[in-house]
């Protein structure tokens, strides 16, 4: 049998300055551009196979067969590869995560960023990091910046051809830690790109959009200048302004739980504290505690005391999405 294979491995990654809100839903083109930090440690593995006698697309999630909307969402990415290779057969995609799914740690960006190099290669094709990442964020828009490694920025661009992601410090330019306090494993009831579709419903995202060069500016040169306060101010704001947006949403997004704020509030009294640590919460009620990685262990005992926190993960700053085998 005729079988072509790849496996890629790619990194979720927390976003100081977020993506939220599309000017094209279709496209995924985002209403401003964001910056991340890929999270090593965390990953997705996925391998995509594509075969002959298949008479449909099959996903495996997790070691289950996954059908619906998961399944619709990967078959419809996958017709954007076949279509680029001039491909007709089906694939049978198998996807593995070492972390909770749906629960804001970004696993559709290290989903789709691993799904986008794994089918591409096992098509034949070789695209460029610009190509992939733009081929990511039709899946997941935040996929596109899990392509590149290190500390990253989505620059939104004028359509699809300049809407894509590019690394502005590599992995050991700053040597950070994402401590995140896991309170909650359930899958989130309203997904990021719902949520994201909202965010015009909001009147303050006109203004969050307004001030947004302003703040990628500020994190750009935080990031540069491995500027920790200057950083942590605005992270914060920016995660907060954000979720302002989601609670003025109509319907209204909620995704923080009591033990959500129990966190955000600690983190805030112990950097008054003299302890350098700060906060951002993505689409999900689980807070991604940042620190230098010299601080990672310290800070995630102290996070696993406070109440309402399951467990802690640790992260420092992960590379680029890469291949793991072509067959």
């Amino acid at each position: 049998m005729n079988v072509h294979s790849a496996t890629a491995l790619a990194h979720p990654n927390i976003a100081f300055i977020k993506y939220w809100g599309n000017r094209d839903d279709a496209l995924r083109l985002p209403a401003s551009g964001s910056i991340s930090m890929n999270l090593d440690g965390l990953q997705t593995r996925t391998t995509v196979t594509f075969v002959p006698d298949l008479t449909t697309d099959t996903l495996t999630l997790d070691g289950l067969p996954a059908a619906g909307p998961a399944l619709e969402r990967v078959s419809a990415f996958l017709d954007l590869v076949r279509r680029m290779a001039g491909l007709e057969r089906r694939a049978a995609v198998v996807s593995e995560n070492n972390f909770p799914m749906g629960t804001g740690i970004a696993s559709s960006a290290s989903a789709f960023a691993a799904l986008a190099l794994a089918a591409t290669r096992a098509a034949g094709l070789a695209l460029s990091e610009s190509e992939l990442s733009r081929l990511a964020r039709r899946g997941s828009g935040s996929a596109c910046r899990s392509v590149p490694g290190g500390f990253v920025e989505w620059l939104p661009g004028t359509g699809d051809a300049d809407s894509y992601a590019v690394s502005i410090a590599p992995p050991a330019h700053w040597d950070l830690a994402d401590c995140i306090a896991v309170i909650s494993r359930e899958h989130k009831a309203t997904g990021s790109a719902r949520g994201s579709a909202l965010a015009a419903t909001s009147p303050l995202q006109a203004a969050r959009l307004a001030d947004a060069p302003r703040r990628l500016d500020l994190c750009r040169a935080a990031l540069r200048g491995r500027d920790f306060e200057a950083l942590a101010a605005v992270a914060e704001l920016d995660s907060d302004m954000m979720h302002a947006v989601m609670m003025t949403s109509s319907p209204a997004l909620f995704y923080w739980q009591p033990a959500t704020l129990a966190v955000m509030q600690a983190v805030r009294e112990a950097r008054a504290g003299g302890l350098p640590v700060f906060y951002t919460v993505d689409a999900g009620p689980n807070v991604h505690v940042i620190c230098e990685a010299a601080r990672a262990e310290q800070t995630a005992e102290w996070l696993t005391r406070l109440p309402g926190v399951q467990a802690v993960m640790r992260a420092r700053v992960g590379g680029p999405a890469r291949l793991a085998g072509v067959s």
